[in-house]
């Protein structure tokens, strides 16, 4: 197999004169013309593991500034802006290890807010087309979970795809894909499968065709590994039974991997994430699209859809047509986007602030402290809080 097709099988792409597609892939190759680029198949603490291709996988050494926690003085970087599963990276050969030299810009990427008092996001994988949203159908089903995994993954640039697992042990799986109605307004695909059959998970192939990088996101004990050694034919990944208490599994998957699977395509497997806090980046309404078209229609424009007379909102709500239960999540999750956002804008104008504190007096663009950075608006729902 050639370098380009090898690089081709896990997802790199080409145009048809067999240079880069991506222009921002090219500007950046043009800068360090000794570099070769590869796939970063997974990441640890002590460093990266990159492919060149299909069957050749290994250690490298990343840039210095990305082993420092972000400073102004230091020249850290902020874990987001580093290398994370599925990102194109440029290495030049070394004695010991090869050596990252750049990071090739992302097409795609999946974030969450970290855990933690600071403001900090964490990636969870880049350069992927589709995002499998993976859910058992035991007492794992949660519709409002998989509101908040969609939320994450609007504005992601890829495509979601809710994966309802364990459909052979389920009591009422037309229930279950009743419950999630919403989604096929917004065209996202359900589909229910026996992650352990490979019939059943043929259901999949449109998303994993020969180029193509799909994600597994889910809670553990969903069943994303189980999916992941279906889809390989060979049992690669530990699997683990779930507790019979309450259907939730622990962390088979210790760490982000990128696995290419016989169809052409790369699957990445995640740990199982029991927190999924909003960057304050995501819109809400796009998500809820449906509780933001009926808001359109309250008698009043700043409806606090609550006791207000001609509420559509509650109207739907009262005669069946809504969810309460959605409308409940629509306003959770429109406060932690907005309060994510306040967060963010209040990092970005530090940041602002200490490199301009540590600029030299008198030097061109140096401003006065606390003039810099622009903070994001918060994006609360257009309706539901009175607070627009």
């Amino acid at each position: 197999m050639t370098p380009d097709l090898a690089l081709q099988a896990i997802g790199w792409l080409l145009d048809s004169d067999g240079q880069p597609a991506v222009a921002e892939w090219r500007e950046v190759m043009a800068e360090h013309p000794e570099a070769r680029p590869v796939r970063v198949v997974e990441q640890h603490r002590s460093g990266y593991v990159v492919a060149d291709g299909p069957d050749n996988s290994f250690p490298v050494e990343s840039l210095p500034e990305w082993q420092r926690a972000p400073s102004y003085k230091k020249g850290g970087t902020p874990p987001e802006q580093r290398a994370a599963v599925g990102d194109w990276v440029l290495i030049e050969d070394a004695i010991e290890k090869d050596q990252i030299v750049a990071l090739l810009p992302r097409r795609s990427a999946i974030k969450r807010a970290a855990a933690g008092e600071h403001y900090k996001q964490q990636m969870i994988a880049a350069n992927i087309d589709t995002v499998f949203v993976v859910c058992g159908l035991d007492a794992d089903f949660n519709p409002r979970r998989i509101e908040r995994y969609l939320l994450l993954i609007q504005g992601s640039g890829a495509e979601p795809v809710v994966v309802l697992t364990k459909a052979d042990e389920a009591t009422d799986v037309p229930g279950s894909l009743a419950a999630l109605i919403e989604l096929a307004a917004q065209d996202i695909p359900v589909r229910a499968v026996n992650a352990r059959d490979p019939d059943s998970v043929a259901a999949l192939k449109q998303w994993l065709q020969p180029g193509r990088t799909a994600v597994l996101v889910g809670s553990s004990g969903a069943g994303k590994s189980t999916l992941t050694n279906t889809l390989l034919g060979i049992e690669r990944m530990k699997t683990n039974t779930v507790r019979e208490s309450d259907a939730r599994g622990r962390h088979t998957t210790t760490h982000r991997a990128l696995i290419p699977l016989p169809t052409g395509a790369c699957l990445i497997d995640t740990p199982g994430m029991r927190e999924l806090k909003p960057t304050g980046e995501e819109d809400i309404a796009e998500n809820f699209s449906d509780i933001e078209e009926l808001a359109d229609h309250c008698k009043f424009r700043d409806c606090k859809h609550l006791k207000e007379p001609g509420c559509a909102v509650r109207t739907a709500i009262e005669g069946g047509k809504l969810d309460p239960q959605r409308f409940a999540n629509y306003l959770k999750l429109g406060d932690e986007v907005a309060g994510a956002a306040d967060r963010l804008a209040h990092r970005r104008a530090e940041n602002t602030d200490t490199k301009v504190a540590g600029k030299a007096p008198g030097k061109p663009g140096a401003r006065a402290p606390g003039k810099g950075g622009s903070p994001v608006p918060n994006q609360r729902p257009h309706h539901g809080h009175g607070r627009d």
